[in-house]
């Protein structure tokens, strides 16, 4: 997939003599402080990861990604001055996937900036940031999500809770933020539409990386009968929930959008009596050999667990812009990748242009222990790995939304 093709010529001519020499620079705005530091900087590595495999390739048709990275905190007002300070360095295109009120913060400093200094523009590459609203009426022309948003999720969900009759009672503990607030209303209505016969036990929300001890939230889903809880929990926090859950004995059943990461599964470890169910467009040990090169590659390299092909998709997707485009100007590429389809490393993909939502089958997956059949290698030195449980092709992915695309003048 990260080849140089017989387009580099074009490319070339298209983007001056010294096209072999030149470097598109892109950015990570992400938490790389504070207590989702440590995501942040898994982040960061499969970023850099990406550009080195293009680059190893040749890089775009010969023009090379540098990757610079900028810590937000977590913070949409520290994102919204990372934006500025990666606009002041060059680059070009920003990855951002820790959270949607921070995802949202750097499309609206985008906007702004694209807006007033169209010679400086950049584009924003959302692969973490899942609230619909972001492709719905606040879409940006400037943006792309390359994840599946809420609504497709839950559509995925929805069809595997159909198939699973032991998820009766639920209970919604979610971030108290955007994302949050969608993961636990559209949660609520599509499950309740795919299985009527679901009883909603509760709901509760909570600030995000703030919360030391998850066990009065526990307490509360096992005094409503609760077998199985939506949670759109990351990082530390959902650590410390399935550790909560895990000490008390608490048989539970989480469904949450994707928490592989080691702190997670080292909780999953000690809390044998919880079940992670975790949705994507690829798991470790899914069968692609593709991304399983990938994956061998990157655990050399970084001697960490490779989980997130989706910023190698997302980087891919950048690089099919630049190649369609013939250019590395982000206003030439963005009407590029409006509508593209390509194979990708995840097989056959799109862009919608009505709202630049990247769309990909979605597997439901859940970590099971090693057993050296359905599970071989432990994720990341720990003793769980996956296991797919369903796949919702695209075609029953697709969700209408309230996107009205303000696109520059002269496209």
């Amino acid at each position: 997939m990260f080849k140089t093709t017989a387009a580099g010529f074009a490319l070339a001519c298209a983007l001056g003599a010294h096209a072999q020499q030149q470097t598109l620079k892109i950015a990570l705005i992400d938490p790389l402080s504070g207590t989702m530091a440590d995501v942040g900087k898994i982040f960061e590595n499969h970023l850099r990861f990406a550009a080195d495999t293009i680059n190893a390739a040749g890089g775009i048709d010969g023009v090379k990604l540098e990757v610079l990275a900028f810590d937000n905190k977590l913070s949409t007002q520290e994102s919204q001055a990372a934006l500025q300070a990666a606009v002041g360095a060059g680059v070009k295109a920003v990855f951002i996937g820790g959270g949607s009120a921070t995802v949202s913060a750097v499309i609206t400093a985008a906007n702004r900036n694209n807006e007033r200094n169209p010679d400086k523009s950049v584009l924003v590459f959302n692969f973490g940031g899942i609230d619909p609203d972001l492709v719905g009426k606040n879409c940006s022309f400037w943006h792309f999500m390359t994840e599946a948003q809420v609504t497709m999720r839950m559509k995925a969900y929805a069809d595997f809770v159909k198939k699973t009759p032991e998820i009766k009672k639920v209970y919604f503990l979610n971030p108290d933020y955007s994302f949050g607030r969608q993961w636990t209303a559209f949660g609520k209505t599509l499950l309740a539409e795919a299985r009527p016969d679901i009883q909603i036990v509760g709901e509760d929300f909570f600030p995000t990386g703030t919360v030391k001890d998850f066990a009065p939230y526990i307490a509360k889903m096992r005094a409503a009968g609760a077998d199985t809880v939506v949670s759109g929990n990351w990082g530390n926090d959902m650590a410390l929930m399935i550790r909560a859950a895990g000490d008390s004995g608490y048989k539970l059943r989480i469904l949450t959008h994707s928490s592989a990461n080691k702190s997670t599964m080292i909780a999953l470890d000690a809390a044998p009596t919880v079940r992670l169910n975790m949705i994507g467009e690829w798991f470790p040990g899914a069968d692609n050999p593709t991304a399983a090169k990938l994956e061998s590659a990157f655990e050399a390299k970084y001697k960490e667990a490779f989980y997130l092909v989706r910023l190698s998709t997302a980087t891919e997707l950048l690089a099919q812009g630049v190649r369609k485009a013939r250019s590395t100007d982000p206003k030439q590429i963005a009407s590029a990748l409006e509508g593209i389809s390509y194979k990708s490393i995840l097989g056959d993909v799109s862009v919608r242009k009505e709202d630049h939502q990247f769309m990909a089958p979605q597997y439901v997956y859940a970590n099971h222990p090693v057993d050296g059949k359905a599970v071989k290698k432990g994720f990341d030195g720990t003793h769980q790995g996956f296991v797919a449980e369903s796949l919702t092709p695209v075609s029953a992915l697709a969700v209408p939304n309230q996107c009205d695309m303000k696109r520059p003048a002269g496209l």
